[in-house]
């Protein structure tokens, strides 16, 4: 039986709200749906102020309009991530400095961040791997002493937490920095119809101008509040808010969350205990999780010890029609910015590029699914 690597799960409301949409003849976006998403995501998570946008790209071009960068200024980003953590930046007239990975886990290393900053820096993006913390006592620390601004790449990290080795205090992934952005990609825990994001604003200074830059630049959203009595064209803009169905089909995945997440994270512990009997420095190594992060149970991943060794691995699962993939290819050395790079080697990304393989997850794979690709890896080793 064919194991896709991914698949879209339904909870059966989708349709329901979508046609609830059109009935209401609000399609345009910022209706009854988008207001509850929105409000779901500051009263269960505590963010300051929540926008829905029509992806985490978007998410993530807002943040970077809101630093408002100077050609020039430099942006912190890890090499190990989606190209568009890099691009919403470069957009912006931005030069994005590429930081390392840790040895443990494929976030960025925050130990390293001091070595990287200058004069010119701006913004430290941190991006939460597979819905795990990076260590952001460590990087609140480094922007404080700088005055630099934080902006969480937490595209995976959909109810995912960090907690302060510090205090204790245990905080929602995307709610730490000055600003955050999530991703409601189909290949995410829960989705807004195949696209969606969420722009999270933490800095209170930051939420008026953010809602004019969502509004295409216009002050839209005070008129419609009663504030003003005509809007205008006030500032820069896009078409950042997405469409009242996608608004409505996100909706019916918020209101199963409980559900998804623990029927993700039964899956996740599954291999893991699995996989654990086998794993080591000559067969591969299971995801890390460091004690400051909680697990979303957003992806699991193997970490081979050589390319070639994850090649045959690769190939062996698909010979058996299951589908596992590799993921990021190094920003630092890709065709597009290679000769913009300031040549510094990143070993640690490199290595990941070259040796890590997710394992399918989602939440309509069946625990004997589950239980089958452990037994064809067991059989591998044996």
């Amino acid at each position: 039986m064919h194991i896709p690597f991914n698949l879209p799960h339904l909870t059966g409301k989708e349709t329901h709200y979508m046609y609830q949409a059109v009935e209401r003849g609000k399609l345009s976006g910022n209706g009854e749906y988008t207001k509850r998403c929105q409000a779901f995501f500051e009263q269960r998570y505590g963010f300051k102020k929540t926008l829905l946008t029509t992806s985490g790209t978007d998410a993530l071009e807002m943040c970077a309009m809101l630093c408002n960068l100077q050609p020039g200024d430099e942006v912190i980003v890890p090499s190990y991530t989606f190209v568009s953590t890099a691009l919403a930046f470069l957009r912006e007239g931005a030069n994005v400095v590429f930081a390392d990975s840790m040895k443990r886990n494929p976030n960025l290393d925050a130990e390293t961040l001091e070595a990287l900053i200058t004069p010119r820096t701006r913004v430290i993006a941190p991006v939460h791997y597979a819905g795990v913390a990076c260590d952001m006592d460590v990087i609140m620390a480094v922007a404080e002493k700088h005055n630099l601004l934080v902006v969480e790449d937490a595209a995976q990290a959909l109810d995912s937490y960090y907690i302060s080795p510090k205090t204790g205090e245990k905080q929602p992934l995307g709610g730490i920095g000055h600003l955050g952005a999530m991703s409601f990609h189909e290949t995410k825990n829960i989705t807004a119809g195949g696209e969606g994001g969420l722009l999270i604003i933490n800095d209170e200074r930051m939420i008026h101008r953010a809602e004019i830059l969502w509004e295409k630049g216009t002050n839209r959203a005070e008129f419609f509040r009663g504030e003003v009595n005509k809007y205008g064209w006030v500032d820069m803009g896009s078409s950042f808010l997405p469409a009242e169905i996608n608004a409505a089909f996100l909706w019916a995945q918020l209101e199963n969350i409980e559900d998804i997440q623990s029927k993700r994270k039964q899956l996740w512990n599954r291999y893991y205990d699995r996989l654990s009997k086998i794993a080591s420095e000559t067969t591969f190594n299971l995801p890390n999780l460091p004690s400051y992060a909680t697990n979303n149970a957003h992806m699991f991943y193997l970490i081979f010890p050589t390319l070639d060794k994850r090649t045959k691995f690769v190939q062996y699962l698909r010979e058996q029609d299951i589908l596992t993939v590799f993921h990021y290819l190094p920003l630092h050395s890709s065709k597009y910015y290679e000769d913009k790079h300031d040549g510094r080697a990143l070993p640690e990304c490199d290595r990941y590029a070259d040796t890590l393989v997710r394992l399918p997850m989602y939440y309509d794979l069946a625990l004997e699914d589950v239980d089958r690709i452990c037994t064809i890896i067991e059989k591998i080793y044996d």
